[in-house]
Formats: C-alpha cells, sequence, structure tokens
C-alpha cells in the first residue's frame, strides 16, 4: 500500500507521542527506501541493516521535532538516513576502512517501487536536476558530491581548489538556491 504525505506525516506525528502501533507502520512504509539510501552510502548490506535499525532509533526518539506541513516527510526521513550512514561510513574510514562487499551483500531485496511512485519520484529528480542545473557547474559539482555521494567539506574543497570555508559558503547559498528552486 503506497502510504501519501500526509499518511507519512501521520504516523511521524503519532511516532511522536509514543504509538508504537504507528512506528511499526511508519517502518513498514518507509524502512526499503531508508535501507535503500543506506546500502548506496555504505556499500555493504550488512552495515545497511544494521544502520537502518539505528535510523528508525533516531527517528523514535527524535519525532517530536517533525515539523508537519515543512520539509516532506520522506525527505526528512532521507536525510536522518543519509546523515546517519555518511558518519557511520567515516567511522569505519577511521577505523581503517571498509569491508569489500561479499556475493551475500550484493543480493539486495527489491525495493523498487511501484509505477506509480516511480512516475512521482521521476518528475521530482526531474525538478531537482532542473534546478541543479542553473547552479554554475562547479556548484552543482560540489551539492552532489556532498549530499549524494557523502563527501566531506575537505574532500570537496580539496577537489574544486578553494579553502574549506568557501566550500561551506558555496554549499549553504547552493542549497539556499536549489530551495527557491524547488518552491517555484
Amino acid at each position: 500500500m503506497t502510504r501519501t504525505r500526509e499518511d507519512i506525516e501521520a504516523l511521524i506525528a503519532r511516532t511522536a507521542l509514543g504509538d508504537r502501533a504507528a512506528f511499526g507502520e511508519l517502518y513498514d512504509a518507509t524502512s526499503a527506501k531508508l535501507f535503500g539510501v543506506a546500502l548506496r552510502i555504505l556499500k555493504d548490506r550488512g552495515t545497511a541493516e544494521d544502520a537502518l535499525q539505528d535510523i528508525f532509533v533516531k527517528v523514535w526518539h527524535g519525532a517530536d521535532r517533525f515539523t508537519p506541513g515543512g520539509a516532506s516527510p520522506m525527505s526528512w526521513l532521507i536525510a536522518i538516513a543519509r546523515n546517519h550512514a555518511i558518519d557511520r561510513l567515516r567511522r569505519t574510514q577511521a577505523a581503517g576502512g571498509v569491508a569489500p562487499l561479499d556475493e551475500e551483500g550484493l543480493q539486495v531485496a527489491e525495493t523498487r517501487p511501484g509505477p506509480e511512485a516511480e512516475a512521482i519520484a521521476s518528475g521530482e529528480r526531474s525538478r531537482l536536476d532542473g534546478c541543479l542545473a542553473e547552479l554554475p557547474e562547479d556548484r552543482s559539482a560540489a551539492v552532489r558530491g556532498a549530499y549524494l555521494d557523502g563527501d566531506t567539506y575537505q574532500v570537496l574543497a580539496e577537489r574544486h581548489g578553494v579553502p574549506l570555508n568557501t566550500m561551506r559558503t558555496w554549499l549553504r547559498r547552493s542549497l539556499l538556491k536549489l530551495k527557491d528552486c524547488l518552491t517555484r
């Protein structure tokens, strides 16, 4: 069953009140997508599964911080998943590297959305790509590196040959421009 934005918002609101049934429904409705986000960043099925559990613990404890009517509830959940996965990846890399994928790790459960959800996602992706195209090429590449690939600000600053604080400014201003573009 496909959930609407309002359904997800309501489940988050009920979760914020400690409703375990709503939390279970929220997990059922969103875990495949959030697992996909974690797997894309972590590139290891077992690590992504562990991360997913941690992500939902964060959702349980932080549901009261979600603001209905603001950002989309899926964007909020994806941001939690993305940030957690990036933090976990950085900790793993700092501790000596990432374990290679084995054959089992390459077998991912089918998480594709249905045709209706794909059509909506395709439209949203087109809008985002259009907005990214409005940014200067180096800014667009920096945004993609930071928010899709998990690159650190320091890595991006070195890649683009700019000081760290300049990179932070690029990203902050680019996100503001993207927000304006997406709300048009």
